[in-house]
């Protein structure tokens, strides 16, 4: 069957995520820039996890375009991601309210590794439906980032429990790592077009 229904449901879940989270994000108790000022918590904990979410939203429209025909484990991958992506308002709210503090920022990290891990096991799906000729696994190649996000992730949890504040940088590099779209992706996107021009 056709990837639409599979994209509109993504579509629709991401779009749900980010207003859940945007929400989450109260309006100051006071009237001056102090009472404003104490909320950059939240606020920054709100970027971070719409950054990740408009990464995963956009890498899954790239992959989707390589992967026009879906199968039932494609299906029931994708599920399995959503799932876990749509924890991350939960966790970026208990962040966001706790200040960097242990326990909260290393529950962030679990579901960070979470939606990576469930995104590994929808790409898995899709290669293996795609058989060796897959355009999928052509352009990811190696895969280093693919590879290296999950150790970081596992890094931040565990400086959780040591310095709160550099495991969020880690959570922010790993975000900054895959901020710029993967090229051969994008290349063998460009390629597939090719190809469909008569």
């Amino acid at each position: 069957m056709g990837s639409e229904r599979l994209t509109a449901l993504t579509d629709g879940v991401v779009a749900v995520i980010i207003t859940i989270m945007v929400l989450e994000m109260k309006a100051p108790q006071g009237t001056d820039l102090r009472a404003l000022a104490e909320l950059w918590p939240v606020f920054v904990s709100y970027v971070l996890s719409f950054i990740y979410v408009a990464i995963y939203w956009n890498n899954h429209h790239h992959f989707f375009k390589l992967a026009p025909e879906v199968d039932g484990a494609m299906l029931w991958a994708n599920l399995n991601f959503l799932f876990w992506l749509s924890l991350v308002p939960f966790t970026t709210a208990w962040l966001g309210e706790h200040e960097l503090a242990a326990v909260p920022t290393a529950v962030y990290g679990a579901s960070l590794l979470a939606c990576a891990t469930a995104w590994y096991i929808m790409q898995a799906a899709i290669i293996r439906s795609q058989a060796e000729e897959s355009p999928l696994r052509q352009a990811l190649g190696r895969d280093v980032k693919g590879k290296v996000s999950p150790i970081l992730y596992l890094s931040g949890i565990v400086m959780s429990f040591v310095l709160p504040a550099l495991a969020y940088l880690i959570y922010a590099a790993v975000a900054l790592m895959w901020l710029v779209p993967d090229r051969r992706v994008a290349a063998a996107l460009s390629s597939a077009r090719r190809n469909e021009i008569p």
